[in-house]
């Protein structure tokens, strides 16, 4: 596979970007420098450290505009909704910063006579952080910040498909004052190049966002390297309807977690289980909900879904819905205008209630990462379960009840590293975020945020009487 980028807007079709690609040799080269950068770095202070973050952050700000229409332009979201991301990259940013020095401090050991211990936390090296383009902002902040926080040199290999943001970051780190070669961007259009660069010994830990496939690829690749490895991987994630819910209220958020940006979010809500009771009645909820949707152009103010990230991508989620069509599911997609007459450029697929599903059909099996609302009706709670747990993955549910105290127990019960009562599609910077089972390996976000990127090393010293 070529290291050539070329990045084509899925909503017009154009090209907007291109670059020869990284080389192996030139990798290593940049993993050279990294070193050399690190040693000098990680002798810098915390505060001298969250400074630079912050003047970062504050260049960022002032280039928003043109950051948030470069976003929609590479991965097409709506740009009324592009925007938003930047404050939420901020405001994660924000909360990493306000925890990093109780989260870096030292761990005293107990106390003893004629003898100090305690546990440091020291900087690792090198780190190579491979980012994704659904939500190239906030994936890069969440490994980013507490890397650069705990004293870490960073390569950083964006998405082919948003290269622009890695530029961004790379610009407003410069101009805070990062030093040289501290954070460096490496582009790459192929695996096989990755691949290899993981191996490099100067690269001391890596974080991958990004599909399963890519993550255990990225697994036998270092498996001869003893060498931390972070994964956020992907989703199925699934909903549960109880009977007693608020059908309009979840059924609002329901879709909006399907649905908002095209369905591309590892998190979002990708099955539907509803109780037998109300699921007739639900299914015209979502179905009114969907009518006010509108599809089209993203640089359009009222847009509300844009394209999918390529033409691959459509062919992929219309497969699973063939599949679903062809095993007994109906369409019962209200009619909307706007999805009757997609834009004749670029990679548009229009959202799709299916019922009558099963769990012998793709969609309800695989990750589908698209628009898509499959609903399939249950019994009773302890059905609902066991389907949602039916599953390679486990990165969110969400259960829809008015009975909480019930949801809880239910989110229990589930197997995912997240679990939402009356909420969902919604990664809160204070909680982490991990995959259970195939949707991931280690944790970002949280108190818990810059465990990756420190090693400990335990302190025992014998004080001598003279």
């Amino acid at each position: 596979m070529s290291d050539k980028i070329r990045t084509v807007s899925p909503s017009t079709g154009h090209l907007i970007f291109e670059h020869d690609g990284t080389t192996v040799e030139q990798a290593r080269l940049v993993a050279g420098r990294a070193r050399a950068a690190f040693k000098t770095y990680q002798k810098t202070s915390l505060d001298q450290r969250k400074s630079i973050v912050v003047k970062a952050l504050d260049y960022v700000a002032t280039q928003q505009e043109r950051l948030s229409q470069e976003l929609s332009q590479q991965m097409g979201r709506p740009i009324t909704f592009a925007n938003v991301e930047i404050d939420t990259m901020r405001k994660r940013a924000e909360y990493l910063l306000d925890i990093a020095s109780e989260a870096l401090e030292d761990l005293p050991g107990r106390q003893e006579d004629g003898f100090q211990r305690w546990i440091s936390k020291e900087a690792v090296g090198p780190v190579l952080i491979v980012s994704a383009w659904n939500y190239p902002w906030i994936i890069t902040v969440n490994t980013l910040i507490p890397a650069l926080l705990a004293g870490n040199s960073v390569i950083l290999k964006p998405s082919p498909q948003t290269p622009l943001v890695a530029d961004a970051f790379q610009e407003a780190f410069n101009t805070a004052g990062l030093p040289p070669d501290v954070l460096q961007v490496l582009h790459s259009g192929s695996l096989e190049t990755l691949k290899q660069v993981v191996r490099l010994p100067e690269i001391k830990q890596i974080s991958f966002t990004g599909s399963t496939v890519g993550g255990l690829e990225l697994r036998q690749a270092t498996a001869n390297r003893i060498v931390p490895l972070n994964l956020e991987l992907g989703g199925n994630d699934p909903a549960y309807v109880r009977a007693d819910s608020d059908l309009k209220w979840t059924a609002s958020n329901i879709v909006d977690a399907a649905v908002f940006n095209s369905g591309q979010s590892c998190c979002a809500v990708e099955r539907v289980y509803v109780h037998a009771d109300v699921h007739d009645e639900f299914v015209r909820e979502l179905q009114r909900e969907l009518k006010g949707y509108i599809l089209g152009d993203p640089a359009d103010k009222s847009t509300t879904v844009g394209p999918v990230i390529s033409h691959a991508a459509v062919k992929a989620i219309l497969a699973q819905v063939e599949d679903a069509l062809l095993k007994g599911a109906v369409d019962a997609t209200p009619t909307n205008t706007s999805f009757m007459s997609l834009p004749q450029t670029g990679s548009y697929v229009a959202p799709k209630i299916l019922v009558n599903v099963t769990h012998d059909m793709e969609v309800m099996k695989k990750e589908t990462f698209g628009p898509i609302i499959p609903v399939m009706k249950v019994q009773s709670d302890e059905e609902a379960v066991d389907l949602m747990n039916d599953s390679n993955y486990g990165l969110t549910a969400s259960v829809w009840t008015q009975d909480v105290a019930r949801g809880r127990e239910l989110g229990n019960e589930v197997e995912a590293g997240t679990v939402f009562v009356n909420r969902a599609d919604c990664p809160n910077p204070d909680l982490t975020w991990i995959g259970w089972k195939d949707s991931g390996l280690g944790s970002t976000l949280g108190p818990r945020a810059f465990d990756a990127f420190v090693n400990m090393k335990s302190h025992h010293i014998r004080n001598i009487q003279c």
